[in-house]
């Protein structure tokens, strides 16, 4: 009987800080069941815009539901809220798009980097480094330069920018390439 009653504590050791983690609800989803960030990956980057937008003037409210971080993120449905300025946005034209080359690393969700320090003016990653847009300063404050994990999709509508989504937060910003 002892023995029973000794692997039953050592089970229930081990099995409740695994349930702990693992509660069902990462406290970033709103009743439609969209998440904002919690590990989320989007299958794909974001859809060009449709026509030729007008360029924001400043930025406007990105929390679209409630919980959802103030900020451009992407939900569980791959729908990225936030990029739809369209082409003609003066916040992201570059004079001198790929100045520094094209980003080889690799996009999209098959291709999960690790923050490797620096800041949001210049970051790196696997020998890599990046610059966020001016513009977006305020959407990476709660970042972490030197281990969250990002993902890098292509811009549709940006000439020279790329977008670089934080795993952790769901959160994402414009970034340029620096070369490596």
């Amino acid at each position: 009987m002892k023995k029973a009653t000794g692997l039953l504590m050592v089970s229930l050791m081990f099995s409740v800080p695994a349930l702990a983690q693992h509660n069902g609800d990462s406290g970033q989803h709103d009743r439609g069941g969209q998440a904002a960030g919690g590990g989320h990956i989007p299958s794909h980057g974001p859809p060009a815009a449709r026509g030729r937008q007008h360029p924001a003037d400043q930025h406007g409210g990105y929390s679209d539901k409630p919980g959802h971080p103030n900020v451009p993120h992407v939900h569980s449905n791959g729908q990225w809220v936030g990029h739809d300025s369209g082409r003609d946005d003066l916040h992201y034209h570059l004079d001198h798009p790929w100045e520094h080359g094209r980003f080889t690393g690799g996009f999209g969700r098959s291709h999960v980097f690790r923050l490797q320090g620096g800041s949001r003016e210049r970051f790196g990653f696997s020998g890599f480094f990046f610059s966020v847009a001016p513009y977006d300063y305020g959407f990476c404050d709660g970042w972490l330069w030197d281990s969250d994990q990002i993902v890098i999709y292509l811009d549709p509508d940006h000439v020279g920018w790329y977008l670089a989504y934080n795993v952790r937060l769901g959160t994402y910003v414009h970034v340029m390439y620096l070369g490596t």
